[in-house]
């Protein structure tokens, strides 16, 4: 069976509803065209020039990221900026990219529902980009961040006294330092995302929330793997051979070099 650009956006719609996303956002088919064959498709968290390299390499038609490009109209499209020499590049190569980004935030079993599960999380919650859980066992702040660090495979920043014991855990990826309020009214004891702001760090622990900075990248990159996953057993289902592959390209690396 042979399938397109569209049949890949269509299954990423019924996990992760592109019309969820939040207004500002620009997730859906941002280059290429719908009806392009497609026999090899690769995830990755950020379109870069490393990541096309790869997709060159792997043969793949189809770049799926979480991260969209072209947030902010643009006026030109040049080799003068970054954005623009990746849009001409992705042209010349003759590959499509969807972008999966609030949308996948928030869709169940999506990137916050895979970063609870990975924090060891039971009785989860939530809706929009926040959930909230317990730990199995009240853990030792630092004992949590150990966790984290193995199986997010990450370097935690703890903003907490490290014997403090904490329960009840809020969870929001990314850049998702604003949801701490959130982690407050749900009455947790400690809060994990991306990046946490330097006043929201000072807030949480004014009111006793020990705060974890597990990095943009590792508090993302799980779920959109999961999305991978998911791509690759429907696709299975309906018995087409069409190779998923996940980026191994690392969040920084730089381009090659001539």
């Amino acid at each position: 069976m042979i399938i397109n650009v569209r049949t890949v956006y269509n299954l990423i719609h019924t996990v992760a509803p592109f019309d969820t996303q939040q207004e500002w956002d620009n997730s859906g088919l941002l280059v290429g065209s719908p009806l392009q064959e497609v026999s090899s498709v690769l995830f990755a968290l950020d379109v870069t020039q490393p990541v096309i390299d790869e997709a060159v390499a792997l043969g793949a038609q189809l770049i799926v990221t979480h991260h969209p490009l072209m947030f902010s109209a643009i006026r030109a499209l040049t080799d003068e900026t970054c954005e623009g020499r990746l849009l001409r590049r992705l042209v010349t190569e003759n590959i499509s990219l969807i972008s999966a980004h609030t949308n996948l935030d928030q869709a169940a079993g999506g990137i916050n529902d895979t970063l609870a599960a990975l924090c060891g999380l039971v009785e989860v919650s939530g809706e929009g980009f926040f959930r909230s859980g317990f730990l199995p066992e009240p853990m030792t702040v630092r004992s949590f961040a150990d966790l984290l660090e193995q199986n997010l495979e990450t370097t935690v920043r703890i903003m907490a006294p490290e014997g403090k014991m904490i329960r009840r855990v809020g969870v929001c990826s990314g850049g998702g330092s604003d949801e701490w309020l959130r982690a407050a009214e749900s009455g947790c004891d400690a809060f994990v995302s991306g990046e946490i702001k330097h006043h929201h760090a000072i807030a949480m622990a004014d009111v006793g929330i020990a705060a974890f900075e597990c990095g943009h990248f590792a508090t993302e990159e799980p779920g959109l793997s999961a999305l991978a996953e998911a791509l690759q057993n429907s696709l299975n289902h309906v018995e087409c051979n069409v190779r998923v592959f996940i980026s191994a390209i690392s969040a920084y690396s730089f381009p090659q070099q001539p």
